[in-house]
């Protein structure tokens, strides 16, 4: 899975253009330091570090209007520029930071790769065609979950249910980080106001609704335990 992600990963910077922002490249750089160091610890200290084993983490910002950002499995996060005003702050890139790596670090999209394989193979063949690495069908298969070129991260939404984790597990790794997990609450606020216009396509994969936000709330205290003063 690494290793494929590592190559759509390339694809993607080869056909999209890098940001000229050093200012904002580096605030990326700077966050996405801070929250893999964080993400490092709370595993290791949960007896979990195998989870990033094979990662080698990369942060870069992309020419595009477009609010959205993502991690693939691997540790390679991508911000685009139209996703900064929503964040408005480094706690807020810390936001979004901490939820897609956390995706990757639970290895949802994995999961969600087995999904796309069940819905379009069956499950005795979806099972036969994930144990064969180099099959091409399952090559088609991780190239759908994981997504290729433009539409690289944000091809399949993950589940609600895969949603909540990562809120949760982000919350954590951005409060270690020294980061005031309650700024989840007010971007996912500016993001469900951006919702009443025109939807950012990051809201087709990530509803921002009264719901995700309670349940953002709910799981604060619990981060707040691991917030570094």
């Amino acid at each position: 899975m690494v290793s494929m992600s590592l190559t759509s990963y390339s694809s993607f910077l080869k056909e999209n253009k890098l940001s000229t922002d050093a200012v904002n490249k580096q605030r990326i750089k700077n966050v996405g330091a801070k929250i893999s160091k964080a993400v490092e610890q709370y595993l290791a200290a949960n007896g979990l570090q195998d989870q990033i084993a094979n990662f080698q983490w990369e942060f870069n910002l992309v020419a595009s209007n477009e609010p959205n950002a993502w991690c693939m499995p691997g540790g390679k996060v991508v911000f685009y520029e139209g996703i900064l005003p929503y964040c408005q702050n480094d706690a807020g890139i810390a936001v979004v930071m901490g939820h897609e790596i956390a995706h990757a670090v639970a290895h949802h999209s994995n999961e969600r790769m087995s999904q796309q394989a069940l819905i379009q193979y069956g499950q005795a063949a979806a099972t036969e065609i994930l144990g064969h690495d180099q099959s091409d069908a399952r090559k088609a298969i991780l190239a759908a979950a994981i997504g290729m070129g433009t539409n690289v991260g944000i091809t399949l939404p993950f589940s609600r249910k895969h949603e909540y984790e990562a809120d949760h597990l982000g919350l954590i790794f951005m409060a270690m980080a020294g980061y005031d997990p309650y700024e989840a609450v007010a971007f996912w606020t500016r993001m469900a106001n951006a919702s009443t216009g025109k939807q950012p396509e990051f809201l087709s994969t990530h509803p921002a609704d009264t719901k995700r936000i309670a349940k953002l709330k709910e799981a604060i205290p619990e981060a707040l335990k691991y917030k570094k003063n």
